[in-house]
């Protein structure tokens, strides 16, 4: 199965018009942003847990990436609620639940093979830094070679250079509404922009996204 498969073409998906796809699992459904693979896959997904629904024990060959982007996500390392960011390396495995239901976003096979560092950040807590241009906020969540993974806070009104990213830019509006010149894009819009690529973004209602640069 392939999906925006092709890293270096543009891909724009509001992923509140995607069905909901079943998984191997019951009450486990996923919203496919971005696939090359059948179940074992690079992936990138929204994927919702119903009540009490579980996911088998596997492993993480490629490593896992996730957010939580409503109620508890839960494994044997811990509960984590809406705002969790985690990163299971390489080689990790686990069995998630979750009891009263939850929607992540997650990123499969997507590791740098030396990037072993479990991450665990509470989104909810962490300190914002102020950012390149006035009215922008930053949170930085992982660092690893060329690959920076940070939550971007936008204030109302606020627009940033022109700029190019030379390995590459991906995004996920948590909420808001992030726009740039081809087009608005609203909360669950998951945007990827290739190797080389330059736009001027903006924000005239103020927005919160996921941003992950240099990895493409």
């Amino acid at each position: 199965m392939q999906i925006h498969a092709d890293l270096s073409k543009r891909a724009i998906v509001n992923s509140n018009e995607l069905p909901w796809i079943d998984s191997p699992l019951p009450g486990v459904q996923r919203r496919m942003l971005e696939r090359d693979g059948e179940e074992v896959a690079r992936a990138t997904s929204i994927v919702r847990y119903e009540p009490g629904s579980y996911f088998d024990e596997h492993t993480h060959t490629g490593g896992e990436e996730y957010l939580v982007l409503d109620g508890v996500f839960s494994d044997e390392m811990g509960d984590f609620h809406k705002g969790m960011y985690v990163r299971n390396p390489i080689g990790s495995k686990h069995k998630p639940h979750t009891k009263e239901g939850t929607t992540i976003l997650v990123k499969l096979r997507q590791f740098d093979l030396d990037d072993q560092e479990y991450v665990r950040i509470d989104t909810n807590k962490a300190e914002w830094h102020p950012g390149q241009v006035k009215g922008l906020s930053v949170m930085p969540l992982h660092s690893y070679k060329n690959e920076q993974v940070a939550l971007v806070k936008w204030e109302p009104g606020t627009v940033f250079n022109r700029h190019v990213h030379p390995q590459g830019e991906e995004i996920f509006v948590i909420s808001g509404t992030f726009a740039d010149e081809t087009g608005v894009y609203p909360q669950g819009t998951w945007i990827r922009n290739p190797a080389g690529s330059k736009y001027t973004p903006y924000s005239e209602q103020g927005c919160v996204i996921y941003v992950k640069t240099g990895h493409l």
